[in-house]
């Protein structure tokens, strides 16, 4: 089946971080740079060839996101620290392929958990072949950068597997939810860290495991990648409520009329106890994501977290869009979203006050950049 992805894009360093003339302006920087560069050609090159299966569906199914482009932060991390070493050794090029199969697997399996009808861009793998394909083509991918891994010693392996049993609990403990008694805030913040922080983490500690940088920056770096990716997913529940579609990409409170949780949510839930407008907002959310909820129910059709919606259930809540709308626009305006956008600087700040221990130079300045576009993005 061509299921009509567009073909991958070529990634930089420049453009993704904005590292232009003025910011890296001496020749050692401009180096630097085209050197990370040359990494990711090299990585994007192979990506293709590591994922090409004989099986004719196989192949169509697993290189199908990939096709779909995607901004490559993962390799792009690994590459960008790999500079404390020998750069983009064999080993590192590997790694950053691993990292990225692994993160394309992951989303096959979330847009399945999430019943999502776009990805990229493009109509979710599950929404072109079913739930079962898209689950085995995750599956294969998550073989796939295994084996890649093996080929990198018995340290690559364990995080490998350390990694992935974190990405399962992530979602289990999305799924679950909170049990009585435990804080849902410090909740969803640990679901963050396992679901995007590990697997960032894992992309950090690669560029220091196989470049020969020096063991000790392994802590440091490993520290910075999780923390920057629990901001990196805050900044994206501050995006979700965004009246700028053409940026983001999708409606604005796509996540919020899902049902989602995110952590403008959870602070209007704390608020709520002793504040009645906070209170006010709350139940009138609720009760659009109930209708919604129960739309999709008749319609045999379930609300969707990446921007896509069918026609039956679209039609059957069209009278609740100009409401709903207003509501986005009031969370959008409350404290709590400027709260979340906080949060997300903090978790950045202390991602950069981790980095402490690297020394001086393009590396560290380029981390620091690419902190600052994590939460300056806007989508």
């Amino acid at each position: 089946m061509n299921a009509g992805a567009p073909p991958a894009q070529r990634n930089s360093l420049g453009r993704s971080l904005g590292l232009g003339e003025k910011l890296f302006a001496t020749p050692t920087e401009r180096r630097f740079v085209a050197a990370v560069d040359d990494g990711l050609e090299l990585v994007e090159e192979g990506l293709l060839r590591e994922i090409a299966f004989a099986d004719d569906i196989a192949d169509a199914t697993t290189r199908y996101l990939l096709a779909a482009g995607g901004k490559r932060v993962r390799p792009t991390l690994t590459l960008l620290i790999a500079q404390l070493g020998d750069g983009a050794t064999p080993g590192i090029v590997a790694s950053a392929q691993a990292t990225e199969i692994t993160h394309l697997a992951s989303l096959y399996h979330d847009d399945v958990m999430d019943e999502a009808q776009m990805r990229r861009g493009v109509p979710s793998a599950q929404t072109v072949w079913g739930n079962n394909v898209a689950i085995l083509a995750g599956d294969l991918l998550f073989a796939r950068a295994s084996t890649i891994v093996s080929g990198l010693g018995q340290e690559a392996i364990l995080l490998q597997a350390e990694t992935f049993e974190r990405l399962c609990l992530g979602q289990l403990h999305e799924t679950v939810g909170p049990r009585e008694g435990d804080d849902p805030i410090a909740h969803y913040i640990d679901v963050l860290a396992d679901k995007t922080g590990s697997l960032i983490s894992t992309a950090a500690r690669a560029g220091v495991m196989f470049s020969g940088a020096p063991r000790e920056y392994l802590a440091p770096v490993a520290e910075f990648g999780e923390k920057i990716g629990i901001a990196f997913q805050l900044i994206d529940d501050v995006i979700d409520l965004s009246d700028q579609p053409a940026e983001t990409g999708k409606k604005a409170g796509t996540d919020l009329r899902a049902g989602v949780v995110t952590l403008p949510v959870l602070y209007l839930r704390q608020l709520a106890q002793t504040d009645l407008e906070a209170s006010s907002l709350l139940s009138e959310i609720d009760r659009i994501v109930d209708a919604t909820r129960a739309a999709a129910q008749r319609s045999g059709v379930e609300p969707t977290t990446e921007g896509g919606s069918s026609a039956p259930l679209a039609d059957a809540t069209a009278h609740l869009d100009d409401e709903f709308a207003d509501l986005v626009r009031r969370v959008r305006e409350h404290e709590v979203t400027e709260r979340t956008r906080v949060e997300a600087h903090r978790w950045a700040r202390e991602a950069l006050d981790a980095l402490a221990p690297l020394p001086d130079g393009p590396v560290k300045k380029a981390l620091t950049r690419f902190a600052d576009r994590v939460v300056e993005r806007s989508a």
